[in-house]
């Protein structure tokens, strides 16, 4: 199977490429923003980084109902359009701020929150267009490579951000930020709205945002999912704020380190992304053995003893972490109902993105009053959990056990049984949708 056969597809393949130039230029801006926060306006607070980040994130948890309705009721492509817009005149704001020298911490706040809530608005569009662009078939390997575009971006952006941070200023990374999204508007303008594939719109009229929590009530498999996302989302994936303080205060090293070990991290991300791609469907099992792996990466990252062994435990975090939200996202919008998709998914993106405002200034306490050590020790708490819900869910889905076989030799005394009146299958124990006993 393919790792890369959505890309044989002409509408896809355009978006692939607009998207990469684009999430470059936001990683960039990310990385800036960071440093100009821990740097420039605080002393290594990364308190003031976790309210940031929370600024920019909490609005998921808001607005995603409604956000997620519009991406199923009305044009996903002039939806992008009117966001695409918006974020790129907020990135030119700050950036003109910056470099006329009058940007204080508070006007940071402020872009970060605006920001938020347009992102709030695209992120389930973004999410569900990729459906109008291949077919169901192809849809769990366009979003893995969706994810690695994103983590290409990741790997290229913060590395070059950390060099210009330095040498130029975080005002001119936000202006370059600006004009990448002219690659995103431009590919939007060469795909003919005409040459995608027309999805089911929800009906008007009042409830349909109830009708989306519903469904997600009755899908006791999504409902999993989404607590290990939330999990590892709210306390995990933390790292512009670990890297900060690791580099900055642990280490005593500058923006350049900074942005280098981002783009280390995202030498995993890459590669749990394109093995996500070449994979067919998402199984629920690799979600939760991707949380235990990441947990176990996190804790060998606060061990570290020095910034170069930090940077090797930071690739396995980046594997692990983007197998399971790759896995994830694939699972659940290629399980989803075409027509619940974008309320589906708003919830998604709400649980994963809008936890940061919880998660990423406590995150951020415990580096200023335990830390970095600690603060990324909270990461491997963070990944533990999850896979320990996630295994206890299919353990009571499933009705399994652990049998003890004196007859056995070694770890074959264990094994796993059901209790239900047919075998545990390859298939079932992939937790697809269904009825739960």
């Amino acid at each position: 199977m393919s790792t890369f056969r959505s890309l044989g597809i002409l509408n896809y393949r355009i978006w692939f490429f607009g998207a990469l130039i684009s999430n470059i230029g936001t990683w960039m801006q990310r990385t800036a923003q960071d440093w100009l926060v821990f740097d420039h306006l605080t002393a290594h607070d990364a308190g003031a980084m976790g309210i940031t980040l929370a600024l920019q994130l909490g609005p998921q948890l808001f607005l995603a109902p409604w956000a997620g309705l519009l991406a199923d009721r009305y044009s996903r492509r002039k939806l992008l359009l009117i966001t695409l817009v918006a974020m790129a005149l907020l990135s030119t704001g700050l950036g003109i701020l910056v470099l006329l020298g009058i940007a204080e911490l508070w006007h940071v706040y402020v872009f970060a929150l605006l920001l938020g809530i347009v992102t709030a608005l695209d992120a389930p569009v973004r999410q569900t267009f990729v459906s109008e662009l291949v077919t169901d078939e192809y849809l769990p390997n366009a979003v893995a490579l969706n994810s690695a575009s994103f983590n290409v971006a990741r790997m290229i952006g913060p590395a070059v951000s950390g060099v210009l941070t330095v040498v130029v200023g975080p005002g001119w990374v936000f202006l370059i930020n600006t004009v990448s999204f002219v690659a995103m508007l431009w590919a939007l303008k060469l795909i003919p709205a005409s040459s995608l594939r027309v999805q089911p719109r929800a009906a008007a009229g009042k409830g349909r945002i109830r009708e989306g929590l519903r469904y997600v009530r009755n899908r006791p498999d999504i409902q999993v999912v989404l607590a290990a996302v939330f999990i590892v989302g709210t306390f995990g994936l933390n790292f512009p704020l670990f890297i900060a303080a690791m580099v900055g205060t642990q280490f005593g090293m500058d923006a350049g380190a900074f942005g280098l070990l981002n783009s280390v991290m995202a030498i995993g991300s890459v590669t749990g992304a394109l093995l996500a791609a070449r994979r067919g469907r998402p199984r629920l099992r690799l979600i939760f053995i991707a949380a235990g792996g990441f947990g176990v990466a996190s804790a060998l990252a606060a061990l570290a003893p020095n910034a170069m062994l930090f940077g090797l435990a930071l690739v396995p975090c980046g594997l692990f972490a983007l197998t399971l939200i790759t896995s994830a996202n694939g699972y659940v919008q290629s399980t989803t109902e075409a027509v619940m998709r974008g309320r589906v998914m708003s919830l998604y993106m709400a649980i994963f993105m809008g936890g940061t405002p919880i998660g990423a200034p406590l995150v951020g306490w415990v580096a200023n009053v335990g830390g970095p050590r600690w603060a990324v020790g909270v990461a491997a708490l963070a990944g533990v959990s999850a896979a320990v819900v996630g295994l206890a869910w299919i353990i009571r889905a499933k009705q399994l056990r652990l049998r003890f076989d004196r007859r056995a030799r070694g770890l074959r005394h264990f094994r796993v049984e059901s209790l239900l009146a047919r075998p545990v299958t390859d298939e079932d124990d992939d937790g697809g949708p269904g009825p739960v006993r």
